[in-house]
């Protein structure tokens, strides 16, 4: 009797372990991790190369969206500093650039997504860029920020110029400031005229501060 139920129990103990298996076999597989969102911003490939009019040999080119300051404008202050000796990551990736090599006239700011003036101020930089664009360059330098704020930041206010990445506030050390938001302006012969910390600044006291220390007159 206890032979012709194991006989009976046998071949389903057989389906049951055969089923086990089968299903760990069938499980799906892993669904791929998703494709890291293509950056907002420009590479940096042309940070070094001085904007066409301001490049050696080019003379006095007539530009399109800035000009030279006008007589009776205030002339660039002559001076300033060099910018410090720092290699910094680009957010596109690619080589590391030597912010000492970066060709004015450039305005350099300095940034953070969880920094409510720089938010603010983001939007005008943008289109200095544009308005500017051939006169100088406007690069980013985005500081202790985490990637995802900085893209979000550029993917929602249309922010499209080169950012370089400051995860350690180096360049905020070397210039003994604490607080963000700065922007450099810095000269055709790579010396900083000024560096300003009041605040978020707007199209007309961008252009203001880019006449003043630059010697160039943007659209406001």
């Amino acid at each position: 009797m206890n032979r012709r139920l194991a006989l009976a129990v046998l071949p389903l103990l057989l389906a049951v372990t055969g089923c086990t298996s089968g299903t760990a076999n069938d499980e799906p597989a892993p669904r791929p991790a998703a494709a890291e969102r293509p950056s907002p911003f420009r590479d940096c490939a042309t940070l070094s190369t001085a904007p066409p009019a301001t490049s050696p040999g080019s003379g006095t080119a007539a530009p399109t969206t800035a000009t030279p300051a006008s007589p009776g404008t205030t002339a660039p202050a002559a001076g300033g500093s060099a910018l410090p000796e720092l290699t910094l990551s680009c957010f596109t990736g690619g080589a590391p650039v030597v912010l000492r090599e970066v060709a004015g006239p450039a305005v350099i700011n300095v940034w953070a997504s969880w920094c409510p003036p720089c938010r603010k101020e983001l939007p005008a930089f943008q289109r200095l860029s544009e308005r500017a664009a051939g006169q100088l360059q406007v690069v980013g330098v985005n500081s202790r920020d985490s990637r995802s704020g900085a893209q979000s930041i550029g993917e929602d206010f249309g922010v499209r110029f080169p950012i370089l990445v400051d995860q350690g506030e180096a360049l905020q050390r070397e210039l003994k400031r604490n607080a963000i938001p700065l922007t450099l302006f810095v000269a055709a012969d790579g010396q900083v005229r000024h560096i300003d910390a009041s605040g978020a600044l707007d199209d007309t006291k961008l252009a203001k501060l880019v006449r003043q220390h630059l010697g160039l007159a943007v659209p406001a």
